[in-house]
């Protein structure tokens, strides 16, 4: 059984939370917190992949312990599900813009929605991790999203994968922004236009009375032949590259009188908008001749991270060009190296024995912590960058951010048991 924090100070939704899990999600336990400090504590020494906020709770500092989140979002960074009172206001909607946030759920539709998110995010944990798993993409991760024919679904798929994206460091803040957007468009259209069979003439006239297009999905779902519809939403995450595709069950319609091209989006009037904003956005969208499947792919950064450790925000940042040694063999271990960006070869008498990157987070950090020589020599492949920091820096960072040594035990676990299924291997 795995715990979910639930940060929530308030007695009604904590019994609706409470009924949720012991009803539908039986392997799930809810941990009730009600204090900020008990907050703080719990997500420093836990480390959970998903937190569940009470977001306009006024006996919890809410808007407090997300500034505590947003100082290390490195470390404290699990997915949120946000549950809110109808009149959110709109500067705290952009503050949540800065977080993993993956639902977010009026009050109102707590019933019908929260469950549905909480059995999304159950059935995709390999793309919903924190960084301390120090997971390594060796080759691909692909998978397909069957979506029912709700708006709701698409933004909890949609933030999930950005999200996983962004902490993989494969997009930046701009890319992840714009896939997202790119990602809801395009699946909106898939439902609105291919499944429910919206004209844009009936769109428009719905809107002149109405706030939501959604009520106008809903009320197209009333019919059999329509709610069974579903959407089909496919990826693939390369070293290199992702790519997408979303197919609906519509009839298709005339793309080539859409896509304008790469250029800049010009006369994007409400007919075809969001097609064309997501070619602007994206470039190079591709549809299949029906016109009921649209695919695209994003190149990913290469050797950069988004996210520096709040430790070590402050510290010296060295660069290094290609062929420079960043330590040598035999050496003293005074420091340890936080990859920021670049490639890096370890050899040992002559001999390559590995090849580092950001996704190896540090340098020497074995010889280091044991008090030893270096036992091998690191050397810059083209240009990269390091957060170099003392021991007696490292001690005293520690000392006041406990909950950094438990997290660089689990990485240091990790990694012996992965070297350990290596030597197992040969």
């Amino acid at each position: 059984m795995s715990a979910i924090p639930v940060i929530s100070a308030s007695r009604p939704i904590n019994s609706r939370i409470k009924h949720f899990f012991a009803e539908q999600f039986p392997g799930e336990e809810p941990v009730f917190l009600t204090r900020k400090d008990e907050v703080l504590s719990y997500l420093k020494y836990e480390l959970p992949e998903l937190v569940i906020y009470y977001l306009s709770d006024k006996q919890i500092n809410i808007r407090g312990v997300l500034d505590e989140v947003l100082g290390d979002p490195w470390i404290l960074y699990g997915g949120i599900i946000g549950i809110h009172k109808e009149n959110m206001s709109g500067d705290f909607e952009e503050y949540l813009k800065q977080f993993n946030c993956i639902s977010l759920i009026p009050e109102y539709d707590l019933d019908f929605s929260f469950p549905r998110a909480l059995r999304i995010i159950q059935q995709n944990r390999n793309i919903l991790f924190h960084r301390d798993l120090y997971n390594k993409l060796f080759d691909s991760i692909s998978g397909s999203f069957v979506i029912d024919n709700d708006p709701f679904d698409i933004k909890t798929y949609a933030n999930l994968l950005t999200n996983y994206l962004f902490n993989s460091d494969f997009i930046n803040p701009d890319l992840r922004d714009r896939l997202q957007v790119s990602l809801m468009e395009l699946l909106m259209n898939a439902i609105e236009h291919g499944n429910c069979r919206i004209s844009y003439k009936e769109k428009n006239a719905w809107l002149k009375n109405h706030n939501d297009i959604f009520d106008l999905i809903r009320v197209k779902n009333k019919n059999p032949r329509i709610a069974c519809r579903k959407v089909r939403f496919s990826y693939r995450i390369t070293t290199d590259h992702s790519s997408f595709s979303i197919c609906d069950e519509g009839e298709g319609f005339d793309w080539r009188s859409m896509i304008s091209g790469k250029g800049s989006p010009v006369n994007l009037e409400k007919h075809g908008h969001g097609i064309k904003m997501s070619n602007y956005y994206m470039g190079g969208l591709e549809y299949n001749k029906t016109g009921n499947c649209v695919s695209f792919k994003i190149l990913h950064q290469q050797n950069e991270v988004n996210i520096v450790p709040g430790i070590l925000q402050g510290q010296k940042e060295r660069i290094f060009n290609d062929g420079e040694v960043v330590f040598t063999e035999n050496e003293d271990s005074n420091y340890l190296y936080y990859i920021v960006s670049g490639i890096f070869d370890v050899t040992s008498r002559g001999k390559h024995l590995s090849t580092l990157t950001t996704a190896d987070m540090f340098l020497g950090e074995m010889s280091f912590l044991i008090n030893n020589r270096r036992s091998a020599t690191v050397t810059s492949r083209g240009r990269s960058s390091v957060l170099k920091i003392s021991k007696i820096d490292f001690v005293n960072l520690i000392r006041r951010n406990p909950h950094y040594g438990l997290f660089l035990a689990r990485l240091l676990a990790q990694r012996l048991s992965r070297l350990n299924e290596q030597i197992t291997k040969m």
